[in-house]
């Protein structure tokens, strides 16, 4: 918007400075025309009115040294004719065609007007003045003056226009620049704010105080309309994480009750038990995983460090090696990757122990900041894919596997956190591979 900004202004500059410069120009080269007509018009006059005393003398000697002596000064041409048209008198070189100014001439009128001159020409000018007195011409005068000197006037003149709009354009184009990005400040504080906040960063805010008033107003609303969405979600963040921790000691209390119940329990109540149980577990994984996630979302618990994934992977192996799956890793001891990255790989090597069934493999590779962990278990079509990101979601082929479908949505959060790509992605021949791409 800033270019758009600036070729508008500079095109219509442009067309200021032509409506300006083009009509200086060519006023300059009309007078400078006709100060050349009005100065050849009186020596072709004077020569006229010699030429006419001479017919009446029969004497010509003074007219032709007063015109050869013209021709030499001036670089010009001078021909005198009689009333026939016939030629007297003449000395330098003509190189254009008299007679249109002949027939002018002998008419009785005398020339009024000449091409205009620029600096491409003409390079001649031709003018004729009648000889004689009254209705009586005795002859014609024709001059054909050089315009060196007159091309010359305009060319300087025309330079000097050329080179005043240059510099009026550039000093206009700085301005213009400057002004576009006056009106545009506040607009470009807006991109970079949104685009902090797109990343995570809640807390960026627009700084007014430059640019156009409305568009001042509109960064003020702005960052008051920021305010108020990061307070709500702020104040959504603390009620998950205060209520999932005001549940824990409930939770944990009621666990210790039913098991202290146990020993009293008839054959017939074990299992409602058993089932009491389980569910208490999930309830409290769900919990766990809700504090998890309102952490994430408010940015506790993370360090902006990098951790080797080496050691996590060890213990994985373990817990593999218990489940009877293959655990195959491709990772160097000494790579290391960012600490939300590595809770990703755990949280995505959890789900992977869950589903994969027993002989199967799960591959973890780490190639150019893409972490990849690959498991040959029965995968997900390409709809839950798209919304397995979500909380908690859960497929209904699964819904018997223990978990609170929150897992892959705290992944999501991590990933946004560390400023990664999660995406989830189909193997080959069947499974899911976890892709996690790292900022550079």
């Amino acid at each position: 918007m800033n270019s758009r900004l600036v070729v508008t202004f500079t095109t219509l500059i442009v067309f200021l400075v032509a409506a300006l410069a083009v009509p200086l120009g060519l006023a300059y080269a009309s007078h400078r025309t006709n100060r050349l007509l009005l100065d050849r018009r009186a020596d072709a006059t004077r020569f006229a009115e010699l030429a006419d005393q001479a017919a009446r003398d029969d004497d010509h000697t003074g007219l032709i040294a007063e015109i050869n002596r013209y021709a030499e000064l001036y670089g010009a041409a001078v021909r005198v004719r009689d009333r026939d048209g016939s030629l007297r008198l003449s000395a330098g070189s003509f190189e254009s065609d008299d007679r249109d100014a002949l027939r002018l001439a002998l008419s009785g009128r005398t020339t009024e007007d000449l091409p205009t001159i620029s600096p491409f020409g003409p390079d001649t000018v031709l003018l004729a003045e009648p000889a004689g007195r009254d209705a009586q011409i005795s002859g014609v005068v024709l001059l054909q003056a050089p315009t060196d000197q007159a091309r010359l006037d305009v060319s300087l003149v025309w330079g000097a226009l050329a080179l005043g709009a240059v510099v009026a354009l550039a000093y206009s184009v700085l301005a213009a620049r400057r002004l576009a990005r006056w009106i545009l400040r506040p607009v470009t504080e807006l991109d970079r704010t949104t685009q902090a906040i797109a990343q995570g960063r809640l807390d960026a805010r627009a700084h007014p105080g430059v640019g156009p008033s409305e568009l001042r107003r509109l960064e003020e609303r702005f960052n008051a309309m920021a305010d108020a969405v990061a307070g709500a979600m702020e104040r959504q963040r603390a009620f998950v994480a205060d209520a999932s921790h005001e549940l824990r000691t409930p939770l944990t209390v009621l666990g210790l009750r039913l098991e202290n119940l146990e020993p009293h329990l008839h054959g017939e109540g074990t299992a409602e038990f058993e089932e009491a149980m389980a569910e208490l577990d999930r309830l409290a994984l769900l919990v766990e995983d809700l504090l998890t996630l309102a952490k994430v979302e408010a940015g506790a618990g993370l360090e902006a460090k990098e951790v080797s994934l080496a050691p996590r992977l060890a213990t994985w192996r373990e817990v593999y090696a218990a489940a009877g799956v293959r655990l195959l890793t491709d990772i160097s001891e000494i790579s290391t990757i960012p600490e939300a990255a590595a809770r990703i790989a755990d949280i995505a090597l959890d789900n992977a122990q869950k589903f994969v069934p027993q002989g199967g493999t799960v591959t973890v590779t780490l190639d150019d900041g893409v972490l990849r962990v690959t498991d040959d278990g029965p995968g997900l079509s390409e709809e839950e894919r798209a919304e397995a990101l979500g909380r908690f979601w859960r497929s209904g082929a699964h819904a018997n596997v223990p978990g609170s479908g929150l897992g892959l949505a705290i992944a999501a959060e991590l990933a946004r956190s560390c400023g990664a790509t999660l995406s989830l992605l189909p193997a080959s021949p069947h499974g899911l591979v976890v892709e996690l791409r790292l900022p550079p």
